[in-house]
């Protein structure tokens, strides 16, 4: 069973989390951090984990950026759930090709584990990224050069709707993709909850 909850921001939607996986305490987590190394992103992050840990996750940081491939791989391969954090989409999908950890992400999905996809990690699930240059500068990532997503889900996930700073962009995206693209907004207290292929909209 393929399940996967996409977020614009993760501490607005917490309780939508439980309600999907209730029994949480124990439980491991494989959180990763990239797409908010070049976006100045790291309070967040580490925010984010802060979080993680008090709903009772045992959380295992793997930036895919400097982790070898078999750290990645025993993260993976040893959690309950995965947690893919916001940033710049390009980078992260950058970075996910080098380290190998896109297909190891896709045979965790495929495994039954719980994918949890913050901004860009919601947008890195899609068949594709390049519809999201209007909320991320593919110029952060210089050596990606094809823009095929993780292709986890089957439309196009537009994160931060209504967002004061980035509601604007996702307007754009909106508007421009919105007739030739499955384009699916959510604003900041809302997730698209995928199980086996079926998405439904959750509010917080």
């Amino acid at each position: 069973m393929e399940r996967l909850l996409l977020v614009s921001m993760f501490q607005n939607a917490t309780g939508l989390l439980k309600e999907i996986e209730p029994d949480l305490k124990g439980k491991s987590v494989a959180y990763i951090p990239t797409a908010s190394r070049v976006e100045r992103l790291g309070f967040l992050a580490r925010m984010t984990r802060w979080v993680l840990h008090g709903m009772g996750l045992r959380v295992n940081a793997v930036d895919v950026s400097t982790a070898s491939r078999e750290t990645a791989r025993r993260a993976l391969a040893d959690c309950d759930l995965v947690f893919v954090a916001g940033g710049n989409t390009f980078y992260l999908l950058q970075e996910l090709r080098k380290s190998g950890a896109d297909a190891l992400l896709a045979e965790a999905v495929r495994a039954g584990k719980l994918y949890v996809g913050e901004s860009a990690g919601a947008i890195v699930a899609a068949p594709d990224i390049a519809y999201s240059r209007a909320m991320d500068h593919p110029g952060q990532a210089p050596d990606l050069h094809d823009f095929t997503g993780l292709g986890l889900v089957d439309f196009y996930p537009v994160p931060h709707e209504r967002n004061p700073e980035l509601g604007p962009s996702a307007d754009q995206i909106m508007r421009e993709y919105g007739g030739t693209l499955d384009v699916r907004p959510f604003d900041d207290k809302q997730a698209i909850y995928v199980e086996d292929g079926v998405a439904n909209i959750l509010s917080a």
